[in-house]
């Protein structure tokens, strides 16, 4: 499901564009539905602050399908800030620059944590990396999934189903959970799997990327409010989303802890929870003076990432001083992005 929000009316304006400037009113972002709700509470706080602008339109489509989007070209019919629950990838990027979008500002806003989380009347599970792993993997350690209980992968959990509500495959938080859980198991497991990556890259998703696609991992798109009400009313599944939905529902859920650890402001910061990632805001600079509002929109994002500041109060997790300073000169000196940084 994709989700849009817009304060004032929701129609973009795409005038004539010359020479491919953008000729648009009105900011326009697509991409990840744990960036969302930050990115919104920015959109507001401007607009509150500058009522003669149009609201920006912000879509939560996830951060793969956000980055097509946002990489298709340059112009009023094209997205002008890609929200990122993940870095971009090299190839994606090399998508961008094929389709004329060759400077474009990377700005990592936060950090967050991707969560699993369970109904406060749940079983409290305590998992590890290698048993979300063996739990979710289609192939795991290369053999057919043939779990069916949290029991069949760890003889010390319970007897119950494995049931796990989270993201599709475009979404950047399915994306982290895989690389950030599922991969260190499966290479820990499987000591050929790193050389298999390279002598075999399908040979190695299919066996330590992929997840399984029957009943126990049900995907619920880029509606984490959905997953959300669905714990509410299965106390012994799981669900998968951003460390701020958890925070939002505090007084239903809790989070499993993960290799011991348990997902909270202060384990995601300091980086000890498994889970922790960084949050980015994409930006092409072709449409910085292009489109109204740009610079004030990046601006007050910039004024509301602090430790104190509003966004925390949203449940984001506020960077390392030394990232958001150079976050913060990214925006002043609208630096693009080094293409050779990325993998």
């Amino acid at each position: 499901m994709i989700r849009r929000i817009a304060i004032a009316t929701a129609a973009l304006l795409a005038l004539a564009a010359c020479d491919r400037n953008v000729s648009r009113d009105q900011i326009r972002v697509v991409g990840s539905s744990t960036v969302f709700p930050f990115t919104t509470a920015v959109a507001e706080a401007m607009i509150n602050a500058n009522p003669a602008l149009r609201a920006p339109v912000i879509e939560s489509t996830g951060t793969g399908a956000g980055v097509k989007l946002f990489c298709a070209g340059v112009g009023p019919q094209h997205p002008d800030i890609l929200n990122a629950s993940r870095r971009i990838k090299k190839s994606e990027m090399q998508g961008c620059i094929a389709n004329g979008v060759k400077e474009v500002m990377e700005v990592q806003v936060g950090v967050d944590g991707v969560v699993l989380a369970e109904a406060n009347n749940g079983p409290k599970l305590q998992l590890n990396d290698r048993d979300v792993y063996l739990a979710l993997a289609a192939n795991p350690l290369g053999k057919p999934q043939k779990a069916r209980f949290w029991s069949d992968v760890n003889p010390s959990l319970p007897h119950l189903p494995i049931q796990v509500f989270g993201p599709p495959s475009t979404s950047g938080t399915r994306d982290a959970l895989v690389e950030l859980v599922m991969v260190p198991a499966c290479e820990a497991g499987l000591p050929e799997a790193k050389a298999l990556k390279e002598s075999n890259k399908e040979r190695y998703e299919d066996v330590c990327t992929r997840i399984r696609d029957d009943a126990a991992y049900v995907d619920k798109g880029e509606n984490d409010n959905l997953i959300v009400q669905n714990l509410s009313t299965n106390p012994n599944a799981i669900g998968v989303f951003g460390f701020s939905y958890l925070e939002e529902n505090r007084s239903r859920l809790h989070g499993v802890p993960l290799d011991g650890v348990t997902p909270t402001y202060q384990t995601i910061s300091d980086g000890s929870y498994p889970g922790a990632r960084p949050l980015f805001i994409y930006v092409k600079k072709a449409h910085l003076r292009a489109v109204p509002g740009m610079a004030d929109f990046l601006t007050r994002y910039a004024d509301s990432w602090n430790p104190d500041g509003p966004l925390t109060r949203r449940g984001m997790i506020a960077a390392p001083d030394a990232v958001r300073s150079a976050s913060r000169a990214t925006v002043a000196q609208s630096t693009p992005l080094d293409p050779t940084t990325l993998h």
